[in-house]
């Protein structure tokens, strides 16, 4: 069917769309030249999520966190990831540049998998981090679904419903959904933008007719996940290719604020669109990992390349609760800590 003939489905689907719950969070890679790739999110979130750095190593054991049948592990790689709750990780980049960000999808079903081990929600990215070093592996791994995702209803009370984005250092990407109990696949360096509902073909669909008006005659402005999938798309598309690490950081920064939701916004009859509490954008070429609190004035950033990969053995972690101001680059403000336990059901 060609796009012409789209347009009346799209139509009917953007103007009957905004009845529908809005949820949170965007995420987008841009390259630049000289091989600069950034993966940014935001965190968008009705409360605050309690969020903490952490430095997971290398040779670390791990397991699913649900009990009697979890998959176990050994990771290959070390990471800096970023908590939610106290009960997964949420967003992070590993030593081979691999990025990997948890977004809340509500049609979301994981479904039932059998007798395949089991591996938490919570725990999702982190095992992505752990194993692989590109999307390419990471996918070819994943789509012969070696576990089966365990999810329990999430603190705010909220169904356990999230989708997961993959994108490494080639500018390469992967978005991974389970939609009526069956895992879908997207992979490629088109699929550079993933946000909320409504899924994610659906959101392809949705940018093409905003594509076909152009974005510098007008564009959808709502805090709406389907409305900041278009911004993304557009404005991340419309930067120049900068070569300037610097100009190139700023500028992945200036789309996503650009996509956030202001602090405090809410709507009533939308009770899922929520305030950006914080954003992160992660330099896949130089390993650097920027972080931005929503809720102070500053942004820093943790060099991987400032731990001894060979030697640290223990995992560490920069506590953010209360959202401390910090500047610049804080590697040294790691301390030794214990790992939380992924999201179970009982055990939360």
């Amino acid at each position: 069917m060609s796009l012409s003939k789209t347009f009346p489905f799209l139509f009917l689907t953007l103007l009957f769309y905004p009845l529908q719950k809005s949820n949170a969070c965007t995420r987008f890679v841009y390259c630049g030249k000289d091989h600069l790739v950034f993966t940014a999110r935001s965190m968008d979130w009705f409360e605050d999520v309690h969020s903490d750095l952490w430095f997971y190593p290398r040779g670390m054991k791990k397991d699913g966190g649900v009990g009697k049948g979890s998959i176990h592990w050994i990771s290959k790689y070390a990471s800096v990831t970023v908590s939610g709750y106290d009960i997964g990780t949420v967003d992070g980049l590993n030593e081979k540049g691999l990025v990997a960000n948890l977004l809340y999808l509500s049609e979301t079903d994981f479904g039932n998998s059998g007798d395949k081990p089991g591996l938490s929600v919570g725990a999702w990215a982190q095992f992505v981090l752990d194993n692989y070093a590109t999307v390419d592996e990471a996918i070819e791994n994943l789509k012969t679904e070696p576990f089966r995702i365990i999810a329990s209803t999430l603190p705010s009370g909220h169904a356990p419903g999230l989708h997961l984005s993959l994108s490494d250092k080639t500018g390469n990407s992967g978005i991974l959904e389970y939609i009526n109990g069956k895992l879908i696949i997207h992979k490629g360096k088109e699929h550079a933008v993933m946000t909320n509902s409504p899924t994610y073909d659906q959101q392809i669909a949705l940018n093409a007719y905003w594509e076909n008006i152009g974005g510098m005659k007008m564009l959808p402005g709502t805090n709406r996940a389907s409305d900041r999938y278009v911004r993304a798309s557009f404005y991340s598309k419309a930067l120049p290719e900068f070569e300037d690490n610097r100009l190139a950081v700023s500028a992945t920064f200036s789309v996503i604020r650009n996509v956030s939701v202001p602090l405090g916004i809410t709507d009533p009859d939308q009770p899922n669109i929520a305030s950006t509490i914080w954003r992160s954008v992660s330099d896949h070429k130089n390993l650097i990992y920027f972080y931005e609190s929503a809720i102070s004035p500053n942004t820093f950033w943790v060099d991987l390349k400032k731990f001894d990969f060979s030697t640290t053995k223990v995992p560490k972690k920069i506590d953010l609760d209360g959202h401390p101001i910090l500047t610049g680059e804080v590697s040294d403000k790691f301390v030794e800590a214990k790992p939380f336990k992924w999201l179970a059901p009982g055990k939360n």
